[in-house]
């Protein structure tokens, strides 16, 4: 077999796709009840699944091998192989059916991804989209943006329970995304800014958050409407603050929605901490993003020179990893 036919046979056999991270600016939780939320790409948290046409005989359709970082300070790459999970078998099936699959492909997925996982950074609906991208590139699908997020939302649904979809629209996009009664949409930026995202060291499965408020709703209904009412209004002032460039107001924002979040019960005292040492270190604003329960802090800068003393303060001083996102001045626009 020639090289270029046998280049095109390893076409065939293996592809790769590639996802981002995410961090919810405002609206986490609110945003399954109907309330706007505003969500921002981590480029620099990414994920890559490698999908190989299995050739070995196994039980079930999905083997998953997951590469991952250690833990600081070894740093070295640790590599597991399980089944699937349940959430990824649903996508595989829905993704045969959508492309007229005679049956559910055996599959081998290797998935290496630098995103923590259980910290609120779309972990699970970054490893759903690269799955669904190396499919569709493996199959020559042609998927348009609209399909690539229905059958993310398939995983996410599974993983969660409640998924408003943010997440699955955020790990694929490249600018911040408005989700607001169903609807995606590009906000306009008044002027370019900074977020640094800092690790508590723990984590938390969203679902458990999700279910801790569901049950709390549901004792005192009122709870529920209040929270959203009051969340919604933040997010609506956060995008016209976003729109015009007033970043000390955003930041207020920010640290509003931190203490409306605490008092539903979903900080906990090391991102309470965390949050408090980014605003003493200068930020213009800093919250809890994602689940909650643990997970990460988000804090708002100005430039890049404040947002490196505030990401030298958490991490010299509480051991915190950090990670810095650019947020560009731009125009707003509509999605599907």
């Amino acid at each position: 077999m020639s090289t270029q036919s046998a280049s095109a046979t390893e076409a065939r056999r293996v592809a790769t796709g590639g996802a981002h991270g995410k961090a919810i600016l405002l609206g986490e939780h609110a945003v399954v009840y109907g309330a706007p939320a505003l969500a921002l790409p981590l480029p620099a948290l990414n994920c890559r699944a490698t999908v190989r046409r299995s050739e070995r005989a196994r039980p079930g359709p999905l083997r998953l091998r997951r590469t991952v970082p250690a833990p600081a300070p070894r740093g070295l790459a640790e590599e597991t192989e399980e089944d699937a999970p349940e959430e990824f078998r649903l996508l595989l099936d829905a993704f045969a059916r959508r492309a007229g699959l005679r049956g559910t492909p055996s599959l081998e997925v290797l998935l290496d991804s630098g995103i923590p996982a259980a910290r609120g950074l779309g972990s699970s609906a970054a490893n759903a989209r690269a799955l669904v991208r190396a499919l569709d590139s493996l199959f020559a699908t042609g998927l348009g943006e609209r399909d690539v997020f229905e059958l993310v939302q398939v995983s996410e649904q599974s993983a969660h329970g409640l998924a408003s979809g943010v997440d699955a629209l955020t790990t694929g996009s490249t600018g911040p995304v408005l989700l607001a009664e169903g609807r995606r949409g590009t906000p306009p930026v008044g002027t370019g800014f900074q977020v640094v995202v800092a690790d508590s060291g723990s984590g938390c499965a969203t679902r458990k958050a999700v279910t801790m408020l569901r049950g709390a709703f549901a004792r005192d209904p009122g709870s529920r409407a209040r929270f959203v009412d009051r969340s919604a209004a933040l997010t609506r002032a956060a995008l016209g603050d976003l729109a015009d460039g007033r970043l000390t107001a955003l930041g207020r924002r920010l640290t509003a929605a931190h203490e409306l979040l605490a008092g539903l019960g979903l900080t906990t005292e090391r991102t309470d901490t965390l949050a408090g040492a980014a605003l003493g270190a200068g930020a213009l604003g800093a919250k809890m993003t994602g689940g909650g329960l643990g997970g990460c802090v988000l804090a708002l800068t100005a430039a890049p020179e404040e947002a490196e003393a505030v990401a030298g303060a958490l991490s010299r001083g509480h051991g915190a990893r950090t990670w810095t996102a650019p947020v560009a001045k731009g125009a707003g626009h509509g999605g599907f």
